[in-house]
């Protein structure tokens, strides 16, 4: 009959934190196995060393390299898959000879933990179980004596063996983070925590609840003193909110004026899915969040943060109120829909910091997904050759410039984004531009008619130019009118159009528009 296998979390290293169903399974077993470099010294063995028996049977899993340098023909990865396969191999002799094996694992067994390589190998065919211990993680946040998540923030766990720019944007973007592996990945973890603007939160915990344990700020570690037995912590914002009905703590710069700062930032078309790393940190770290009401629901409520909502057609006072927030010490996120720079708020707000009074105030802008590269992406790639992204509205320019700029553009044979095209109050411009652009677009040219792309009633349609009705657009929807080169494929029934769109309305399949890279006469 076969042994028995367990997976023991030891907790982080103070032996007083194993847990008692860890100390009762390495007690009954016969073979303890731990993982140890070629020195022999063995963390996981020495916090368990006051329960191993004289009889147990011990089983060092020695690692073969503890850098990427080998002479391997597989290289690292080949040396340490060979390496498991062997480990596994021994432990399962004992197991088929009916012993139970306890293999010993710092913190949880399946959290970065070389058990798990074990347990991959062997869990499917032996009795296994695994007894969970207190993480590196949970142990950093007590001896910091810091919360580090609390109500919706996000907690994000990263191994410092990531890239930098991929650390860097995961840390822009959460609320708070652990960062694992340090030791020589110190100097690129802290370079990413500085580009991500968290270093002065960040904190550094070295072997939590061990001999020779030392917390402090991140940014007063020297980069040469690290070992991989440390982490980097981003503690909770919501935390460092101060607490209602207290006085403040006294601060030698209590005088002095905070600096303040505006950031200009899109949400995409519609909801979370279409924000970036560098948008989500942003609007985690403001103070004070203006916008038009509609984008702001899509902001998630964070404590502390203030939220000023107003009508989507005060840009100009909007834009000055957030600069006055940031005079006063504030961090303000100027909230827009799309991107911040495609008729939308960054204009506002950079012609307002233009002006004396705000010269000082630190202005950034920050991209979004906009709706022509939203509604082109669900349609297909209408915009895959040159393009011209027009306004209809005339509330902010007479209806002749737009005429003539619809009128040459189409004579260019580009493609165009129509923003913009419809409203309660502007019934006849979609209508008006049909019109013009028939003057030189065939009648079949397709056309994508896009309504509240990302959102919960989002419709993307394709139609013939000469059929598009104006009745159906709206201010949330984007119009892309296809060139002369732009085709309309329906895939799955067959039909298919020629160049200049043909028939788009067949039943069946689906309808992809695209606009080839290559022009005839190249």
């Amino acid at each position: 009959m076969s042994g028995k296998l367990y997976g023991v979390g030891l907790g982080p290293g103070d032996p007083s934190l194993m847990t008692l169903r860890a100390v009762q399974v390495i007690a009954g077993a016969d073979v303890v196995a731990y993982h140890s470099a070629r020195h022999g010294r063995s963390i996981a063995r020495s916090i368990a060393a006051e329960h191993l028996r004289p009889d147990h049977i011990e089983e060092p899993l020695v690692y073969p390299v503890t850098t990427e340098t080998t002479d391997h023909p597989g290289g690292y990865q080949g040396a340490m898959d060979d390496f498991y396969a062997e480990a596994a191999a021994r432990l399962a002799a004992h197991l088929d000879a009916g012993r139970t094996v306890a293999v010993l694992a710092e913190g949880d067994p399946l959290f970065y933990g070389s058990y798990m390589h074990m347990h991959k190998r062997l869990a499917d065919r032996y009795d296994t179980e695994v007894i969970p211990g207190v993480t590196s993680v949970s142990a950093a946040a007590a001896r910091l004596g810091t919360p580090l998540a609390e109500g919706e923030e996000v907690l994000t766990i990263l191994p410092g063996t990531l890239p930098e720019e991929e650390l860097t944007a995961r840390l822009a973007a959460t609320d708070a983070a652990v960062v694992m592996k340090l030791g020589r990945t110190f100097p690129k973890v802290r370079r990413a925590f500085d580009r991500a603007e968290r270093l002065d939160e960040a904190r550094y915990v070295e072997r939590a609840t061990m001999a020779g344990e030392r917390l402090g700020a991140l940014a007063d570690v020297a980069e040469d003193s690290v070992p991989y037995f440390s982490v980097a912590v981003l503690p909770s914002r919501v935390a460092a909110l101060p607490v209602p009905d207290r006085e403040p703590p006294a601060s030698a710069d209590a005088g002095a004026p905070a600096r303040g700062e505006v950031v200009v930032v899109g949400t995409g078309p519609a909801g979370p899915l279409w924000l970036t790393p560098e948008t989500r940190g942003a609007l985690a770290a403001a103070d004070d969040l203006v916008g038009y009401t509609t984008y702001l629901d899509r902001v998630p409520v964070r404590p502390g943060q203030r939220r000023h909502g107003s009508d989507n057609r005060v840009e100009a006072e909007r834009a000055e109120f957030a600069l006055q927030l940031a005079l006063r010490g504030r961090r303000v996120a100027v909230v827009s829909g799309g991107d911040p720079g495609v008729f939308a708020m960054a204009t506002a707000v950079l012609e307002t910091a233009s002006e004396d009074a705000y010269a000082d105030v630190p202005v950034r802008v920050l991209p979004g997904v906009t709706a022509a590269n939203a509604a082109a992406a669900r349609a297909g790639a209408p915009l895959g050759h040159d393009y011209a992204t027009i306004s209809l509205s005339d509330r902010l320019k007479p209806w002749e410039v737009i005429a003539g700029r619809l009128r040459a553009a189409a004579a260019a044979d580009l493609v165009l984004a129509l923003y913009n095209p419809g409203s309660h109050s502007r019934t006849w411009q979609v209508g008006k531009a049909r019109e013009l652009l028939l003057e030189h677009r065939a009648p079949d040219t397709p056309v994508v008619v896009a309504r509240d792309v990302g959102g919960a009633g989002e419709r993307v349609r394709t139609v013939r130019l000469a059929d598009l009705d104006p009745a159906e657009v709206d201010m949330r929807t984007i119009l892309l009118v296809g060139s002369s080169q732009t085709r309309a494929v329906r895939r799955g029934d067959g039909e298919a159009s020629g160049t200049g769109g043909g028939d788009v309305s067949g039943t069946g399949g689906e309808t992809i528009v695209w606009t080839p890279r290559r022009y005839p006469e190249a």
